[in-house]
């Protein structure tokens, strides 16, 4: 097998074809690491608006260090997969204050920054340091098993390591990031998942999977995530303008976003209001209750499916005082509800109180 026609044909295809996208016209290492942590398990379409938005609110990496949390938090909102928006701040502070604003210029340095791992390091150090490494992403995995024909399970170390090895002995040492942009745009637009146009292909001469006929086949990826299903019941609580908010601090989904007071149920055919102990709790501010038990919420994470239900309690206003204590002892925070429109939530929550209105 040779693989000496990849590359050129690649590289041919690539101006042809490619998407104007703001993070190509630059080698601001700020710019491009903020892209990437933005597009990682992001459409390019959904996540453009997000960069657009960091760009403008944080233009420097040390107006991003600076920021609070809260803030980086709110105008992540939607995107998911928060940890991605804790580490970004993280490293815009580590990057600020340890490495005077400065950008580790090799790949070995990069991978010590908070939340890049082995492809963010290599984009970074090939678009913005020309370094001759290799990205490998699920559109890389895509591309070259099918055109070598390679039947490693991709979620295998094994799979990881050989694909790895094969993509840096593809790329040129002279036009490192014009050729990892190349087979990334070329698995995003030409060589996608599902019903790729192979008549249109420049590689279908040589592409294994394409004279085999084997393009469903391939890449291989044998490890299956494993999906719990959560129940959730949120008890909406107002006093007035006054609304009880819980912040999520525990390590589990959207850690440092802000919610409601929750019970969480073994199923959704369990949840009950009335079993629920704030339920009880909450009866004595005399509060009037709504809960419509087939308005379910239903949102789906990587790895959690989550149904979630609303109860809201409407507290007279004399209880006010007695519910910001109750409030403060369950570790709940009492505010106005224009504060909790600035703050960070999960989108379940977002869905629901646009719902509301």
């Amino acid at each position: 097998m040779t693989f000496s026609p990849f590359t050129p044909q690649l590289l041919h295809w690539y101006p042809l074809h490619k998407r104007d996208l703001p993070w190509r016209n630059t080698q601001n290492p700020y710019i491009i690491w903020l892209s990437e942590i933005i597009l990682q398990q992001t459409r390019v379409s959904q996540g453009l608006p997000y960069f657009e938005k960091f760009v403008n609110n944080y233009p420097t990496i040390r107006h991003l260090a600076e920021a609070p949390l809260e803030d980086v938090l709110r105008l992540w909102q939607g995107l998911g997969y928060y940890s991605r928006a804790r580490n970004l701040h993280a490293c815009a502070r580590q990057i600020t204050y340890e490495l005077n604003g400065q950008f580790p210029n090799s790949y070995q340095n990069l991978l010590k920054l908070k939340g890049v791992g082995e492809y963010t390091a290599a984009a970074i150090a090939s678009f913005a340091f020309l370094q001759p490494v290799a990205v490998v992403d699920g559109n890389v995995f895509r591309v070259l098993s099918r055109y070598f024909g390679i039947y490693t399970d991709i979620a295998s170390g094994k799979g990881k390591k050989e694909f790895q090895l094969l993509a840096n002995s593809l790329i040129p040492a002279d036009s490192p990031d014009t050729f990892n942009q190349a087979i990334m745009e070329f698995g995003a637009l030409q060589c996608v998942p599902k019903s790729p146009d192979c008549d249109q292909c420049p590689l279908q001469d040589s592409c294994f999977a394409y004279q085999k006929k084997e393009i469903n086949l391939l890449p291989v990826k044998l490890k299956k995530v494993k999906v719990s299903t959560r129940a959730f019941l949120y008890h909406d609580i107002a006093c007035g303008d006054a609304v009880v908010v819980n912040t999520r601090h525990e390590k589990d989904i959207w850690q440092g976003l802000t919610d409601f007071p929750l019970v969480e149920y073994n199923s959704p055919e369990n949840i009950d209001p009335e079993d629920s102990n704030l339920f009880q709790e909450l009866q004595a501010f005399e509060p009037e209750v709504n809960y419509e038990s087939e308005k379910t919420y239903k949102h789906i994470l990587s790895h959690q499916k989550i149904f979630s239900n609303f109860v809201s309690f409407k507290v007279p206003g004399e209880h006010y005082t007695s519910l910001e204590s109750w409030a403060h002892k369950r570790g709940f925070a009492v505010m106005p509800k224009s504060d909790l429109e600035k703050l960070g939530k999960p989108q379940l929550i977002v869905r629901y109180l646009n719902d509301k209105k």
